[in-house]
């Protein structure tokens, strides 16, 4: 979970490392959730679209919250400061 907490995990991949990490299938994970295993599969394949209260079910296991990232700049990305 270095990555999560480094801010560099992010969705839907996030998704599947949580579930992994806790050694879950997707059926157990969604049980914990209280979502479906399709609804759990669907955003591990980047397809959904989850709710906010969905990801803050997901966060909260590990104390999480969700919210707003600053992006880096990519190195063949402008800085955003110098955008006009």
């Amino acid at each position: 979970m270095e990555r999560a907490e480094a801010g560099a995990l992010r969705y839907p991949f996030a998704v599947t490392e949580i579930r992994k990490t806790l050694g879950m299938t997707q059926e157990q994970f969604a049980d914990l959730v209280r979502m479906t295993r399709r609804q759990i599969a669907e955003m591990e394949r980047g397809e959904a679209n989850p709710t906010l209260e969905s990801m803050q079910k997901i966060g909260k296991i590990f104390g999480f919250t969700v919210g707003f990232v600053p992006k880096k700049p990519s190195e063949d990305e402008p800085d955003p400061a110098f955008k006009m």
